[in-house]
């Protein structure tokens, strides 16, 4: 059976065209600049520039000088529809999220002034869009949709909580334990991102897309969507989580940042696939010329270094402390008894071996000197319970608490904390290769 017909591609523009263009008459036709699109008006955008786009794409467009620009623009509808659809998603849901409070009201601001400045790029696109199909001798359609086409999201009732899900209780500390750690593991990771004071134009310029660039902020964007897939299947229809406050501040921190990371995340696609010129064939650079001047490129950058980025560095920061409660609320303790290292003791070396460990799992470890307790997750106290074990020529020590550090703490035992008798290094067991 054959998958094409005999319709020739005018024909075929005309259709793949028409719900695209009755979406963009409706923007068009909008008087209020006060109107916000709503996400049934994202989603229409989005599936129909798509189409449109794919059909574009199928027929050559992108190497056709008549029709590239008409393509462009359906490209940027595309993914300013997709940045604009997260953003309105997250103020949908930003009343239900448990952040601390100290910067809500600041964020909610930013992030509906940034929901317009994305939605009035897309409304400065419409008139060109209807210009570009009007000389290519596309049928506009007569009218739009109406207005009622596309209603908002939120309504007065709200359906009763009436489905629970049990879990049996070890494998919900369980796997709260190891959620957390992976959620703490990508904190740690995108502590590199973090700034205090806003960034100008020039050194936003310097980071992207050299050191930070759509490909790196999906990668964070997919670690953050797989963590929060993992709670929700494993998690949050359990027998505690619909009283426990701190399982819900948990997920809202996965959720906000997730949301935020997928605006970036289509800001920097579109700056860095239609907007940044550099190595650009001459009809590309022309093509991105134009959707400059009539889109600002600048202020989609400020946005997504100083709000997206911004905000999903001081979210995932305000969550370690609760990833944190977490583990050593959840996770499964125990003691060891191991020897010290030989020759030299709990010198620079051994100590920062053992601290990595500690906090590579994030839960809390006490190492037991005597009758001394010392924070295991800190060089500084081992190598001051180092002193103590000297003095009184300590041989064996105690470490209490996660037990998954634990086990390793005994793997880097066994191998004299990673130390030959004169203090070098060794190699490491295959266990303990995120140490190196």
């Amino acid at each position: 059976m054959s998958l094409t017909c005999d319709i020739s591609f005018k024909e075929k523009v005309n259709i793949f065209s028409f719900e695209y263009l009755k979406c963009i008459l409706f923007i068009n036709n909008i008087e209020s600049d006060d109107y916000l699109f709503t996400k049934k008006l994202y989603s229409k955008l989005i599936t129909t520039s798509h189409i449109l786009e794919d059909f574009l794409d199928f027929h050559g467009a992108k190497k056709n000088k008549e029709w590239v620009f008409y393509r462009e623009l359906s490209a940027s509808v595309r993914h300013l529809s997709l940045a604009c659809y997260s953003q309105r998603h997250l103020l949908n849901r930003f009343k239900f999220y448990r952040l601390e409070s100290s910067h809500k009201e600041m964020f909610k601001r930013e992030a509906m002034d940034t929901l317009r400045i994305i939605q009035d790029s897309l409304k400065l696109a419409v008139p060109v869009i209807l210009e570009e199909a009007r000389r290519l001798d596309i049928t506009i359609p007569k009218t739009g949709y109406d207005l009622s086409y596309f209603p908002g999201i939120s309504s007065s009732q709200h359906l009763d909580h009436n489905i629970d899900d049990f879990n049996a209780k070890d494998q919900q500390k369980e796997n709260l334990t190891r959620i957390a750690s992976e959620f703490l593991e990508v904190i740690k990771d995108f502590e590199q991102f973090s700034f205090y004071e806003r960034y100008d134009l020039k050194e936003i310029n310097r980071l992207v897309p050299g050191k930070i660039n759509e490909v790196i902020i999906r990668s964070y964007e997919m670690r953050i969507h797989n963590i929060q897939s993992s709670f929700d299947s494993y998690v949050v229809n359990s027998e505690s989580s619909s009283d426990n406050i701190i399982l819900d501040q948990l997920r809202s921190h996965f959720s906000i940042v997730f949301h935020i990371l997928q605006v970036m995340g289509r800001l920097l696609h579109f700056y860095e696939r239609h907007l940044y010129d550099i190595g650009f064939k001459d009809v590309y650079k022309n093509i991105s010329v134009a959707l400059s001047e009539l889109i600002d490129r600048d202020v989609l950058l400020d946005r997504a270094v100083n709000f997206c980025l911004f905000y999903a560095a001081k979210f995932l920061s305000s969550g370690k402390e609760v990833a944190f409660q977490i583990i050593n609320e959840n996770m499964e303790t125990s003691t060891i008894h191991v020897g010290i290292p030989k020759d030299r003791g709990f010198h620079s070396r051994p100590s920062l071996l053992v601290a990595k460990i500690v906090q590579h799992y994030g839960g809390e470890v006490k190492l037991q000197v005597g009758e001394d307790f010392f924070d295991a997750s800190s060089v500084l106290d081992i190598q001051w319970a180092g002193g103590k074990i000297k003095k009184e020529e300590i041989e064996i020590v105690a470490f209490t608490g996660d037990s998954r550090a634990l086990d390793d703490l005994v793997i880097l035992a066994s191998v004299n904390y990673g130390e030959d008798h004169m203090g070098k290094g060794i190699p490491l067991p295959k266990e303990l290769s995120y140490l190196s």
